[in-house]
Formats: structure tokens, sequence, C-alpha cells
């Protein structure tokens, strides 16, 4: 991952300053959702409906929001509205502990789970479909998804898989940036601090909850948020997003494209070698759009418009 230095400092800093009322804004969306929910789920105002509830403690999941997910994990404990789901309530506790809730990180001490791995509702993963087969990626991306299966990191496959399909991530697109930001190495740390198997720097891992770098599942997680976050801001342009990745959203907003860097240039090409896709899917209620992106659409709809009563 690109970070400032030498004379583009202030421009990297000037991107760091903008991505921050853009994550704030979606951090107030996500409480809104939650706050939204609290009415349905208690009758406040509103005839109970722990359905409606439940769909937005989703969303605001969808977006990491630490209540969101102690509040699911409340409703599939107690059988609020939903069958009793110890081993759903145990992993909603948990992702709302490593997001910081403390009342979250002492509820799944207390409601355990006898599963080794996580739960999730049917609204976290309806939309999910399988990972392709390996003789669906590129030669590159499936040998080495071949070699770790293979290997010792069989384990680390297995959670770049899961975690892709949890995240709504193309595999492909994931196996891609792993390779180009670290060659699968969970240790690595470049000279600009970008560390661990995604390159997080710092204020990246900070933004999206990362408590350890160098765990592997951990900084998976953080690096497959931000990726996903990007998609959505991006409106599932695939250069666009990995430009994002490299030297931050607010670079891109400003270049409206992919930044004139070489370094994010050679980046990005690299990537689009073994992921040669334009697009990919994206969760359009992750974030909102960038403004500029918003701006383009609307001038092409009034152009079209235009056209259609000019004919």
């Amino acid at each position: 991952m690109m970070h400032a230095s030498g004379s583009l400092a202030a421009s990297f800093l000037l991107a760091s300053f903008c991505a921050a009322p853009i994550a704030a804004a979606a951090a107030s969306k996500a409480q809104d959702l939650v706050r939204e929910g609290i009415r349905y789920e208690n009758a406040e105002g509103v005839p109970r409906d722990y359905a409606k509830a439940h769909d937005l403690y989703c969303t605001a999941a969808r977006m990491d929001n630490a209540e969101a997910y102690l509040r699911m994990g409340w409703m599939y404990a107690n059988a609020r509205g939903y069958e009793r789901d110890d081993q759903i309530a145990n992993t909603m506790f948990r992702r709302a502990a490593k997001l910081g809730n403390h009342a979250a990180a002492r509820l799944a001490q207390l409601i355990r789970s006898d599963l080794k791995h996580d739960k999730l509702p049917d609204c976290l993963i309806r939309r999910v479909t399988p990972p392709p087969r390996i003789d669906g990626l590129t030669p590159i991306a499936a040998g080495d998804l071949r070699r770790m299966l293979a290997g010792p990191r069989r384990e680390l496959a297995r959670s770049i898989l899961e975690l892709s399909q949890e995240f709504e991530l193309d595999p492909r697109l994931v196996l891609a940036v792993l390779r180009t930001e670290s060659n699968f190495d969970p240790l690595a740390r470049s000279p600009k601090n970008a560390q661990g198997l995604m390159q997080l720097i710092p204020e990246t891992a900070q933004r999206f909850a990362v408590r350890n770098v160098f765990d592997p599942v951990d900084n998976l997680r953080g690096g497959m948020r931000y990726l996903r976050w990007l998609l959505s801001y991006f409106r599932g342009d695939v250069a666009l997003a990995l430009a994002g990745y490299n030297a931050g959203e607010g670079a891109v907003d400003r270049a409206r494209g992919v930044p004139p860097y070489p370094e994010t240039r050679a980046y990005v090409q690299r990537i689009r070698a073994l992921y040669p896709h334009d697009v990919h899917p994206y969760d359009a209620r992750v974030t909102h759009p960038s403004p500029w992106l918003q701006q383009q659409a609307r001038r092409a709809g009034a152009e079209t418009r235009e056209t259609t009563r000019s004919r």
C-alpha cells in the first residue's frame, strides 16, 4: 500500500483528512439505523416489530457498527422475535467486542458457543455466492491457492475464502491484492509502516477495527472491510477501488480517477493483470458514493434525458 513520503506527504495527509468525515458520516448513518431498530424492538412510539428491528440492525452491522452486532446478539440470546440461538448470539457478541464494545465482550463470556467457527444470521450471508472453483482463477491466483491448500498455509487459504464470502468479495480479487501487497506473508512490514497480509497502515487498521495487524484473520478482516467499503464508495469500479486502497480514496476523488502517481498506477496495473475485471458487485448500503461519481452520474442522466427529448 502506498503512503505519503517526500513531496507527496501533504497530498496524502489531505487524503487522510478527507477520509475522516466520510467515515464519520457512515458511522452516523449506521447509528441512526440502530436507533430506529431500537424503537421497533421496544415499541417506542411505533408498533413492536422484531423483524423490522432485526433488518435495521443487520444493515448497520454490515457497516461494522458494534451496537448493531450487540443488539442482534441480544435478540438471539433472548429469543426476541427469533428462535434462541446461542451460537449466533456468541458470534454477534464477539464481533461487537472486536469493534470495542465492552458489554458485548462480557456477554460473549456468558453466552458461549460449542462451535469452532462463526455462525451468522441469514441476513448477513443470504446474498453470498459460493467461491469459484480453482480452475476459474487466473493461472497465477490458482497456483497460489493450490500451494496454500496443499501446504502449511491451509488455514490461511480457508480464512481467505471464508472471509471473502462474508464480505461479499470475489476471492480472485482478494488473492490478487494479497499477492501484490505482501506475497502472503502475515509478518510483512513495508518501509512506510504498512503491516501484515493486507499491508494496513496504523490509521487504516484503527479505522476498520483491527486490534492486531499481525494476526492473519484480524488483518484480513480489516483489509477486506476496507476493500468492500471502497467498492461501495466507487460503485464497483475495480480500478478506482484499487487506486483508493493504494493511495487513499481522497486522492482518487481529487484526481477524479486513478491518481497520476507512478507507484499507484503500477500497483493498479499489477493487480489488474491478475484480476482483469472492470466491475465488481457492491453493496450500496455500506456507504454513499463518491461525490464526483454522483455528479458524473447526474450529468450522464441529464444528457440521456435531453437526447431522448430531442428525438
